[in-house]
């Protein structure tokens, strides 16, 4: 099993790491993905996938953090070589669903990423929420190119989904489909291949129902594979090795 995307630089679980990678290998995890969303916290993701041999990380600007943290393509791609276990870029994207950061810097920002991912061969993990025609459309303009597309959380809809299927693009379930008001996307992931879909916490946040409203932490992923495997009508374990084929497949 695969946390395809955390948040190990956050409280409460940066302070409690060792226990959260044991509480992670308990429950079958092999590999933790943390996820950096600014140069600060890509700072601590380099010495944190150093931390154990499950740990992984990446290295972009989050979308609400491109006001403060301007990056580019030479330096993602510098990052990428001086540390074999910085396997993602990301996460990049865009939101618009705050009007406290400026679209076009979002816009700017987005494109470096794709470009250095497009440069180093290495999937993106796009963030996109209240801009599923700007994401869209960015992306579009890469379409002939070889894209490794990997939409972190997406609660995105159907319609959305399918376009994105034109390019190489894999999709992770969050804590929110174990939620009773999230039909829609429970039939979104209904819908998307199984060759195509993730797993993921985002812990610290989005704790999975029944431990909604806690602080989240990668061994809750339990409880999001068992509802995806619902969702998806197949065993937990069948998900679950089909979801670890499918991350492996996009990062290595």
């Amino acid at each position: 099993m695969i946390d395809s995307h955390c948040h190990l630089d956050h409280e409460h679980l940066l302070s409690d790491l060792n226990n959260v990678i044991q509480r992670s290998k308990d429950i079958g995890i092999e590999k933790l993905l943390t996820i950096s969303t600014s140069l600060k916290s890509f700072s601590k993701v380099k010495e944190i996938v150093n931390k154990d041999e499950i740990i992984y990380g990446t290295i972009g600007i989050h979308p609400h953090e491109t006001d403060n943290d301007i990056i580019n393509t030479e330096f993602i791609i510098k990052s990428l070589k001086e540390n074999k276990k910085i396997i993602g870029i990301g996460e990049t994207g865009l939101d618009f669903y705050y009007n406290n950061s400026d679209k076009e810097k979002q816009l700017n920002s987005f494109k470096i990423h794709i470009e250095a991912s497009l440069k180093a061969n290495v999937p993106l993990i796009i963030h996109s929420r209240n801009a599923e025609e700007e994401t869209f459309n960015t992306l579009n303009e890469y379409k002939n190119q070889k894209l490794k597309i990997l939409m972190h959380c997406f609660t995105g809809s159907k319609k959305f989904a399918e376009k994105l299927l034109n390019f190489n693009t894999f999709f992770s379930a969050s804590g929110i489909i174990t939620f009773k008001n999230a039909i829609d996307l429970q039939n979104t992931f209904n819908f998307l291949p199984l060759d195509k879909i993730l797993i993921e916490t985002d812990s610290p946040f989005l704790a999975p129902v029944p431990n909604r409203g806690k602080k989240n932490e990668p061994s809750f992923i339990d409880f999001t594979a068992a509802k995806l495997a619902d969702i998806k009508n197949i065993e937990k374990s069948e998900l679950i090795k089909i979801t670890t084929n499918n991350f492996n497949n996009l990062f290595f």
